[in-house]
């Protein structure tokens, strides 16, 4: 992808939406009908003997009712606002490996499924393992607030979509908050025209240990990227800092500017959009536009009770199921 273009315009649609213009909360939930569910379990039924839960693939005859119920889920995520909660699997009725079995089917409906880490992880567990980011951890390993990014941010190959399966909340806090990344560009554009120059240059990304022998500890890429249609960010700001102390290329003045105006960008509530999800929901996001975080949380003392996510990484090209 051209990586010399710039979007020069303010975007309108509805992909560059904020907290005040966002379409109603009760829109963002596309419900599972009964007869998805009963396919679900019908293709499990059929398939899962040959292996475990990642080597179930969706071919393209399969899963013809969940298609039908997600085809607006999907448009949402590609050319509305980027984001849709799939509403729900019956944790009454599954256990908790039955309902990863029948999402990791949902998930390829809407994209091949992309590995997480260098190991080639699938389907990654989010929960707190008492890790330290500090430590060279991932955020999502840690109980601690992430801050906004995008997934893989420090990959060469960044996932098209990320999608996370709520199986146990936590005690207190966790919640999930989104924020625009076109909305985010006109800012830039409007009130901070050189910032968002220098965000179009490259910058360093500190891997996380996520990386073969040979290979750079960090990712040299621009936050922004154009191509005359899309827009793609990739951003953690944790994993930049550390990224250019890694190479010893200490931010630039106008690097560490940009940052700052980013950052305080970020702060801004009337950009964000705040939401609880529950047990059995699950969260899908354009990974290209959309930042996430998850605010600190206060977890339960008894592990089975503890708050436990499942992500998955998906990636638009050679979809499966198509």
């Amino acid at each position: 992808m051209p990586t010399h273009q710039t979007l020069n315009r303010v975007v309108t649609d509805a992909r560059s939406w904020s907290a005040d213009t966002v379409d109603a909360a009760a829109s963002w939930y596309t419900p599972l009908p009964e007869a998805c569910l009963a396919e679900l379990d019908d293709l499990v039924r059929e398939r899962q003997a040959a292996g475990g839960t990642t080597d179930l693939r969706v071919a393209a005859g399969d899963l013809v009712a969940c298609r039908e119920a997600l085809q607006t889920a999907r448009a949402d995520l590609d050319a509305g606002r980027g984001f849709v909660i799939i509403d729900r699997l019956p944790l009454e009725r599954y256990t908790p490996d039955e309902a990863r079995t029948r999402y990791w089917l949902l998930g390829q409906l809407l994209g091949r499924p992309f590995e997480q880490d260098i190991v080639g992880t699938l389907l990654f567990d989010v929960r707190d393992s008492g890790q330290d980011v500090a430590k060279g951890a991932r955020f999502s390993r840690t109980s601690a607030a992430s801050s906004f990014h995008t997934d893989g941010a420090f990959n060469p190959d960044v996932p098209d979509t990320v999608a996370l399966l709520c199986l146990q909340v936590a005690r207190a806090g966790g919640e999930s908050q989104l924020i625009n990344a076109f909305a985010l560009h006109n800012e830039l554009l409007e009130r901070h025209p050189e910032e968002l120059t220098t965000l179009y240059r490259p910058f360093l990304f500190d891997r996380r240990g996520q990386f073969a022998a040979g290979e750079r500890e960090v990712t040299e890429t621009p936050i922004f990227l154009w191509d005359g249609n899309e827009l793609r960010f990739r951003y953690l700001h944790y994993y930049l800092q550390v990224g250019h102390q890694q190479a010893d290329q200490p931010l630039t003045p106008d690097q560490a500017r940009a940052l700052e105006v980013v950052e305080a960008l970020l702060r801004r509530e009337d950009l964000r959009i705040t939401f609880t999800l529950e047990a059995g929901q699950m969260l899908f996001t354009n990974n290209r536009w959309i930042l996430h975080n998850r605010t600190a949380f206060e977890d339960f003392d008894e592990r089975e009770r503890r708050r436990h996510y499942v992500r998955l990484w998906l990636s638009k090209r050679a979809q499966a199921g198509a």
